[in-house]
């Protein structure tokens, strides 16, 4: 079985493409569009399937339907950078008409490949610091789309939940991977706003499980520190190893994604990057319609997901304040 076939089967198990409306393909012309896809991760981590279901699904719905009038070519990294780079050679050798990518690291990976080719992002942070567009409002190029978020204002947010959640907060660590994480684009703004909560800022990169277990053991060696954990491809591959040294240690923790809390970390606050890849299939329709992705404006989240892990929260002695549970979307017991 070919790989192509292989990935249209997959896209169609994750979204039961036979429920979509059919539209005939003479609408959009007798071409078949082709859309070349590239998430970062593993394939079989459950983090990706309803992404892609949100998107094809969506798109299936403004009336572009796999196997009918578009191809989807989809690939996956698992997390390695090297393969990033590597796929977005291939899939700029199939010459799409169009393709999604989720994730900064794979952004600028395609950057490098292709100025003609139509690119949605879908989850970048902070596009504009990162050169990836001169402007949110007005791209120009060929890279538009829908960002994490725009600027360093959601790790402020992150301080101060750490800070209603353990009050006696005195150390932050934020954790991430130099590699993979735009760090200039939000450090700045994270140690002023920690500065001025009086709380010190700490940098831990890492690269590794130990890296990830030698970083957290030093910050619950003493009461007063919590973890900041940037939701990073290599944080995010190693999610597990991360929560598991937080809770070993009483480290309280905040973290981007609602599957970090849904899979027993603390607390997460950030962009539905569901909600983000559905609305890319909006994007993806209008350019295969024949809009200019550079007049498209980049758009930030419109919907954010608190997602409080009370087990979790029991098992380090914290009382999490009713005030903070009632805004909360989701609860773990």
């Amino acid at each position: 079985m070919s790989i192509c076939l292989q990935r249209r089967e997959l896209i169609a198990g994750l979204t039961g493409a036979a429920a979509w409306p059919v539209v005939a393909a003479a609408q959009q012309g007798d071409r078949v569009r082709r859309i070349g896809v590239l998430l970062p991760g593993n394939e079989n981590d459950p983090v990706y399937k309803p992404r892609v279901s949100a998107f094809t699904q969506a798109l299936a719905g403004l009336g572009w339907t796999d196997g009918s009038n578009v191809q989807m070519d989809l690939r996956f990294a698992g997390g390695d950078i090297g393969r990033i780079r590597a796929l977005a050679r291939e899939l700029v050798g199939l010459q799409p008409d169009i393709i999604l990518i989720g994730g900064t690291p794979a952004t600028i990976a395609f950057q490098r490949e292709t100025r003609t080719i139509p690119i949605v992002i879908a989850g970048v942070t902070d596009p504009v610091a990162q050169r990836i567009v001169p402007r949110l409002d007005r791209p120009g190029g060929n890279i538009t789309g829908f960002a994490d978020f725009g600027d360093a204002s959601l790790y402020v947010k992150y301080l101060e939940l750490l800070l209603e959640i353990a009050p006696g907060l005195k150390r932050a660590v934020v954790m991430f991977n130099p590699e993979l994480a735009p760090v200039s684009s939000f450090m700045r703004s994270f140690e002023t706003a920690a500065r001025s909560l009086k709380v010190v800022p700490i940098t831990a990169p890492v690269h590794s499980d130990a890296e990830i277990e030698t970083a957290i053991i030093a910050l619950g060696r003493e009461p007063g520190g919590g973890l900041v954990a940037f939701g990073d491809l290599f944080v995010t591959a190693h999610r597990a190893s991360t929560i598991s040294a937080a809770a070993r240690n009483n480290v309280p923790a905040v973290y981007l994604f609602s599957y970090f809390a849904r899979e027993g970390g603390l607390l997460s606050y950030g962009p539905d990057q569901v909600d983000t890849f559905r609305r890319a299939a909006s994007y993806a329709d209008r350019i295969l319609r024949g809009e200019k992705p550079g007049d498209l404006p980049v758009q930030l989240p419109t919907k954010f997901e608190l997602v409080i892990n009370l087990k979790t929260a029991k098992a380090l002695g914290l009382t999490i304040p009713e005030t903070l549970l009632a805004t909360a979307d989701e609860v773990i017991q």
